[in-house]
Order: C-alpha cells, then structure tokens, then sequence
C-alpha cells in the first residue's frame, strides 16, 4: 500500500488476536484505509457491515482481519464435524474468489485456519476432496459451491461469519437466487457475524442485507466520489475505422508495459488482439471462455510484467488486484455506467495514479453521457489528430474465428466435416431445387400421356385410373 492514501490509524491500535496481527505484519500493513479504520472497530465488535468503497481502498482486506478475528475469538462448538465451515466467503467470479484466497493465504498464515477455495472451470475432483477433508474457512463462487453442497459433502450449519464481496454484481450475473439459498441453510443472522462489501450498492442490494443481516451498520466511504481521484480520465470522439489506429498509436506514444483493453465482446477481443500482435505488441485475450487453467497464467504473466497488454471483456473489471496498471483502455465504452468505474478501478490501485483512455465511437458513444451523470462529473475530450493515428498499420497476426471461412460444408473427400462430396456444378446449370421440380414435372406430363394414349393402363400398380362406377339404384 502506498503511504499517501492511508489513515493515522494504525492496525496495532485495534484488539486484535497475535496470530492476526502477525499476518498483518507479514503482509506489509502498518495503517489502515478508510474502508478498513471505520469498518474493522465494527467489525471486532461483534456488528453486522454493509461496506461501501472505492475499488482497490484494502476492502478484502479489511473483511478478512475481521472474519479471522471472529473465529479466533469465537470457538467452533464441540459437535462441529470437519466438514462443517465456520467461514463462507462468497464471491461473483473465479478471479475475484482466487484473489480472495491469496490473501487470506497471507492473513491467516498464522491462525491455523484450514482454507478452501472452490470455483468452476477447473478442479472438481481436487475441490471435492479438500471439502471432504474438512475446512475451516470455505471461499468460492455460488454455483459450485451449491453443487458440492447438494451432494452432501458438506453443510453450513455451523457457520460463524458470512462475507458477501461484490454483492451489486451478484444480482447482475443472476446469482442472486443462489446466494439466498445459501443464506437460508446458514443459521440465522443472529448467530454470525455477517459482512457486506461492494464497490457500488444498489437499493436490491440494500434489501438483501435488511432480509439476512442482523441490522448492518452502513459504512460508506466516500460514496459520492466514484472513481479514485489518481486515475487521469480523457475521452476520444472517433469514427469506428480510427479505432484500431488510435490504440495502435497511443501504445506507441506510451511505455505499455502494464496495459488492460477492454472490449465489450469475445469477437472484438480477438480481433484488437490479432492487430496489437501483428504490428509488434505482445497481447492475450482474457473473456469468459478461456479456460481457467489458461486464465490463471495469463494474469500471471500479466501481473510479473511478461505480458504488456491484456485485452478483456468485463469478465476482468472486478476483483482484479493486479498492481502496476498504467492505463486502462475503453476501446468500447461499457453500456452500464458502473461497469467504467470498475474497468477503470484496474489502474491507480493502492494510492498509485493511472490512466484511463476511452473510445466514444459512432457505436457505443450513447452510453457517455449515462456515464457522465453516474460519475457526476464531464469526462474531458482530447481531438483525434493526425499524429496520434500511424500513417501505416501492418496487417492483423491472425484472423478472428468468426472471420475464417466455414470449412464444414466443402465436401472434400477424406476430411473432417465427413459425408459424400457433392458432384461438381456447371455455373449454367439451373439449381438443383428448380431441376427435381423440372423433372417431376417432366413425369407428370409422361405419364398424363400415357394415360390418354392407354387410358386402361393404370399410374399406380393395383389401382385403375378408370373404376367402376357403381349403379345408383
């Protein structure tokens, strides 16, 4: 954490357990944040939070110290079995749940606490047997969570703190039915401590906390500030063929060695990373259908500086602690105002500064003035000039998949799409729809003059073309 961004307060000054405060010792920590100096005294009190902060202000951290303390303090019953959480910590995303993790791994070095991190993607058998070997503190996503507690490998009835990071998004990725039933196989609000944190909270996720929270106590740091004051905002009023140029060229103008693109689609994704690739610029795809393993490495190399560019969809806006992020590139500009303030959260983290560059485009420009008015404040607007546009672009390093020609309905002979190859056409012919139809028109008319010819002779075996007509008596 950087010096000018904390609090006078110092994590020595709270009543903490020694094994807590040595994590914290080990992690770095000397003062807290605004979020952690209002919201820990809470917290170690015994009292419910709804938390509201910046992103990137120590929100994990601050729930963590809080939720390690509790079980410290609080022992577990004596009938508790060992798969039996004391701790769930549930998070809307596999990054965010992994980050989670990482730091509870420092936090909680010394407490003796069994961590279990469970998410989807990867690891179901690996996850499934940590469960069964009992843990303490369970951290993960709902959907997979639910699925190994449907299947009885473990039960939430002797849970002593909730923590619920990110709930806004929660409702936003519709696992808000989830989360319920999760909260409804937990004692009551009343025998745990739960813990609510969240960048932006709405009013559904106000109604949440007033349901399954024993009368939260709202800590809001500066709620009418949204985005970090350190991050340098600027917008770009550009055509749709500038785009790819201007990035291009503002890369070049600047030291990438840290840089995030966000896009609003998996295709566009791929096709801005194929042209950063092919005019010098080391880049990778970051969107929901990676694989996790994948994933993972790439904020690996992301995070260690082998990686200068990541191009993302908002799969990477939230959760993300990654430092060092120089800038932030709106290539699309997201359609929900709080998705910005989020993408933008990637950079200026800790009391470091940043850049935040956006593209309003004859495409996705609409959504900035809602932007603007959740921001509270005009983003300022730079001209595109020629110099900031390359006079020449090398060409893309690989073609998108949906801009490959299909493959599957060519026909050849021995390949992968299988089936008989269809016989060669002459451009003259007609198509075959209009040649079946000429034949069986054809057919008609023979076997029409066939009958007229030979009107004894039936069409259809076993049946005359001319019966007999019984009389009418």
């Amino acid at each position: 954490m950087s010096d000018h961004h904390l609090t006078d307060i110092s994590f020595s000054s709270f009543d903490l357990p020694p094994e807590v405060a040595k994590g914290i010792q080990d992690a770095g920590f000397d003062f807290c944040t605004p979020i952690q100096a209002e919201a820990l005294p809470l917290a170690l009190s015994g009292k419910d939070i709804t938390g509201q902060a910046q992103t990137g202000t120590g929100k994990t951290a601050a729930f963590l110290v809080a939720a390690f303390s509790h079980l410290m303090t609080h022992p577990a019953p004596e009938t508790r079995q060992p798969t039996q959480p004391r701790a769930i910590m549930l998070a809307p995303t596999r990054e965010l749940a992994i980050q989670i993790h990482k730091d509870a791994e420092v936090l909680g070095k010394y407490t003796g606490l069994k961590l279990g991190l469970v998410y989807g993607g990867t690891g179901y058998d690996s996850q499934r047997k940590t469960l069964e070997q009992g843990i303490d503190v369970l951290i993960g996503t709902p959907g997979r969570i639910i699925d190994y507690f449907k299947q009885g490998i473990f039960n939430l009835k002797a849970i002593q703190v909730m923590v619920l990071d990110e709930a806004d998004r929660m409702f936003d990725l519709g696992f808000i039915k989830d989360i319920r039933y999760l909260l409804w196989a937990m004692p009551g609000p009343t025998e745990r401590l739960n813990l609510l944190f969240s960048a932006t909270l709405g009013q559904r996720v106000l109604e949440l906390a007033f349901e399954h929270m024993n009368e939260a106590t709202p800590v809001n740091v500066m709620p009418d500030t949204k985005t970090a004051d350190k991050v340098s905002q600027v917008v770009y009023y550009t055509a749709n063929d500038e785009k790819i140029p201007l990035l291009i060229g503002l890369l070049r103008g600047i030291d990438a060695k840290r840089s995030m693109v966000f896009v609003n689609t998996k295709h566009m994704a791929e096709k801005v990373s194929a042209w950063l690739e092919g005019n010098g610029f080391k880049a990778a795809v970051l969107s929901g259908d990676v694989p996790q393993t994948k994933r993972q490495r790439l904020l690996q190399e992301f995070s260690d500086g082998k990686l200068p560019v990541l191009v993302a969809t908002d799969v990477a806006a939230r959760g993300l602690h990654i430092p060092d992020v120089s800038h932030v590139f709106n290539f699309d500009l997201p359609q929900d105002a709080e998705d910005y303030v989020h993408r933008i959260g990637r950079t200026a983290r800790a009391g470091a500064s940043g850049d935040a560059v956006s593209f309003a485009c004859e495409e996705y420009s609409f959504s900035l003035p809602d932007i603007e008015t959740y921001l509270g404040h005009s983003v300022p607007s730079k001209p595109v000039t020629k110099d900031l546009l390359p006079e020449e672009l090398a060409p893309p390093a690989y073609r998108p998949r949906e801009e490959r020609p299909d493959r599957s309905s060519r026909g050849r002979r021995g390949g992968k799409a299988g089936g008989r190859p269809e016989p060669r056409q002459s451009r003259d012919r007609e198509p075959r729809g209009s040649e079946r139809e000429a034949r069986g028109g054809q057919r008609e008319r023979s076997s029409q003059r066939r009958y007229e010819e030979q009107p004894d002779t039936p069409l259809v075996p076993g049946r005359s073309r001319k019966p007999e007509i019984p009389a009418v008596g």
